[in-house]
């Protein structure tokens, strides 16, 4: 049964996100009817093929991908679309999967912004920008505020859609559930 589960979200979970990668990298937003949809169907789903036990790990998954990026959210590093796709995700994967699926889309960012930077010539303004962001995170008065924010930088940087990087962290995941890679 689990190996039908996790065909079932291939084919219902993967077109879902890579059309929320799509959105957000055309837009730089991933809409709420998407995030919300991917939600009700991935409890679905976990009800139909787990019972109450499957809805459980949906509720635990849903909220391990909220937690991951609620804060950063707050600190107006990130959209709150992004948190809704980090939750709706959980869902589907469960609260350990959803760790390992952002912490393999957080490394993939990282990746794609030094690209970024480094191809658009910007190294200078992404070290000024990081200066900034520091100089936030140690003054309680502007942890959760404005100042340093991704939308302040303005032309000084490039915003990262950050719904790509974790799409891409998932679909490894999956790939490597689906295929018994690494024993997840």
């Amino acid at each position: 049964m689990e190996t039908a589960y996790w065909q079932v979200a291939c084919a219902l979970l993967v077109p879902g996100i890579l059309l929320a990668s799509w959105i957000d990298y055309a837009q730089r937003r991933v809409p709420n009817w998407l995030n919300l949809t991917l939600i009700l169907v991935g409890f679905a789903v976990q009800g139909w093929f787990f019972g109450w036990s499957g809805m459980g790990t949906g509720f635990l998954g849903m909220w391990a991908g909220f937690g991951l990026l609620i804060i950063p959210w707050m600190m107006h590093g990130m959209g709150a679309g992004d948190v809704k796709l980090m939750a709706a995700i959980g869902v589907w994967l469960g609260p350990l999967l959803t760790f390992y699926s952002f912490a393999l889309g957080a490394a993939i960012g990282g990746v794609a912004a030094i690209v970024m930077i480094l191809s658009t010539g910007r190294l200078r303004m992404a070290c000024a920008n990081l200066n900034v962001i520091f100089a936030k995170c140690t003054n309680p008065q502007t942890l959760f505020s404005e100042f340093g924010s991704a939308k302040s930088f303005g032309t000084t940087s490039q915003l990262l859609p950050y719904g790509v990087p974790l799409t891409a962290g998932t679909l490894v995941i999956l790939a490597c559930k689906v295929f018994g890679w690494w024993g997840l």
